[in-house]
């Protein structure tokens, strides 16, 4: 009975058809999901896609961004022949930024009321607009507000649990760094695709891919890292 209610959910697509295929069908509603990949891999292009498809269905999406600005997301969305209407950009702006004399001077860490500020305007930002999904980019930047990986993970467990409160789908986008790279062995991989990485948002490919078929995505994820 489980069973057959979880192959009933209709899921959400990625907005490009090749991705809904290998995912079958899409993503899984209301999850988060970690697109990581080095940068100028196509990261942006897809979460772009992901919400335009998401706008053309009348939903409401909302892209947040800590990295790109509003100005070059409408340039990336220029060249691919894209409109960007129907999607609601959140330019964050740094809280220094706006703070006046009078606020200037505080007991607490410059890193804690940075990092207490943005996630206060992003949780506002999805109140005020609700939306259905949802693109945070980037984590490289949250990471270095919060500057130790106790205060980072805390406030992606909070991300996680405001969005599953509020039904949306959430990608975050994360560069995938050199050493970020050599710190995951092959069979940590492998593991990965197969069971899936509920903290990253990967799904198990298991049921979908052969052990052998996972082990050559691997063998050219590596091949891909080396160039």
């Amino acid at each position: 009975m489980i069973k057959a209610e979880v192959d009933t959910i209709e899921r959400i697509s990625t907005g490009m058809s090749g991705l809904d295929d290998i995912l079958g069908g899409g993503f899984d509603p209301e999850r988060i999901y970690l697109v990581e990949g080095a940068p100028g891999s196509g990261k942006t292009t897809l979460a772009l896609q992901f919400l335009l498809d998401g706008a053309k269905r009348g939903e409401k999406v909302l892209y947040v961004t800590l990295s790109e600005s509003e100005s070059e997301l409408r340039l990336i969305a220029t060249r691919h022949g894209w409109s960007l209407q129907g999607v609601s950009i959140f330019q964050f702006m740094p809280p220094e930024t706006s703070l006046g004399p009078d606020q200037e001077m505080t007991l607490f860490h410059p890193a804690e009321i940075e990092l207490g500020e943005t996630t206060k305007m992003i949780f506002e930002k999805v109140r005020e607009i609700n939306p259905v999904r949802v693109v945070f980019d980037s984590l490289s930047e949250l990471r270095l507000l919060a500057q130790n990986p106790l205060r980072y993970r805390r406030q992606i467990l909070a991300l996680k649990h405001y969005f599953a409160r509020h039904g949306a789908t959430v990608i975050l986008l994360d560069d995938l760094t050199t050493d970020k790279k050599k710190a995951r062995p092959d069979d940590k991989l492998i593991n990965d695709i197969s069971e899936g990485a509920e903290d990253d948002g990967m799904p198990a490919f298991k049921k979908k891919l052969t052990p052998a078929e996972i082990a050559l995505v691997v063998k050219h994820l590596r091949t891909l890292q080396a160039k």
